[in-house]
């Protein structure tokens, strides 16, 4: 009698010369106040982290530190690099900056003034999610000299770490932004990344073809994943891969 033929449903795992990319949102950064306005870099409100957003960068630190990392990429804004700083404490790994994968300029309501009119829902505001476009608000920056640089910031990490995994700390819209590259939806359908949370992309060695991956040749492994924030989490043994 010959052996039954049979096929088992496949499971992922990383074709050789991959980079594995784990892209964190910043913890919560400090409230903002009209009487006491963030500081501004290159014309970025550049809050620090409230103490929220410290308690929840220990938790990403713990979360991450059994894992293999080969490096750590922040941006330009201080909220990322305090945010991945537990970490590279932990795995002695020195973080580097990535400029292009800043937060989306906002224009006029860099600051105080987007949180307060995104609360009261501005009719700007409105516009700006039904639209699905951040230039709606006056002097912001377009949805596609968004995607160029934040495209151009990836692919020069991705360029730089064939085959091995990589942690950036960016920001909610850089997220959502690297989302839409890697699966073709709009930008605006992923802008529920919480804070210190982990979504995943997988950038593919040239030429390999895989059903998952998008018109980039990035496929999507999770989205905002926040497993290591709930009061009940333990680290598990098993790795994230």
């Amino acid at each position: 009698m010959t052996e039954r033929e049979e096929y088992r449903q496949y499971r992922f795992s990383l074709p050789e010369g991959a980079t594995d990319l784990l892209i964190v949102r910043h913890g919560e950064s400090a409230p903002a106040r009209p009487d006491a306005p963030a500081p501004t870099v290159d014309g970025h409100g550049d809050p620090a982290l409230a103490p929220e957003g410290r308690e929840q960068a220990e938790k990403l630190g713990e979360r991450l530190a059994h894992e293999h990392i080969d490096a750590i990429y922040v941006t330009t804004l201080r909220r990322t690099a305090e945010t991945a700083a537990p970490l590279a404490k932990r795995l002695g790994i020195e973080p580097r900056v990535e400029p292009d994968l800043r937060e989306v300029y906002l224009g006029e309501w860099e600051g105080f003034a987007f949180r307060k009119y995104v609360a009261e829902r501005h009719p700007l505001a409105l516009k700006m999610f039904a639209e699905k476009r951040w230039d709606v608000i006056p002097g912001a920056e377009s949805n596609e000299a968004l995607a160029t640089r934040v495209r151009a910031g990836l692919e020069r990490i991705i360029a730089a770490h064939p085959g091995q995994r990589v942690v950036v700390v960016a920001h909610g819209g850089v997220i959502g932004q690297c989302m839409s590259l890697a699966t073709g939806a709009p930008t605006f359908n992923f802008m529920g990344a919480d804070n210190a949370s982990i979504s995943q992309i997988v950038a593919l060695p040239a030429g390999f073809i895989s059903a998952g991956s998008g018109p980039s040749g990035w496929t999507v492994r999770r989205f905002n994943d926040t497993a290591h924030l709930d009061p009940v989490f333990s680290i598990a043994s098993e790795p994230l891969t």
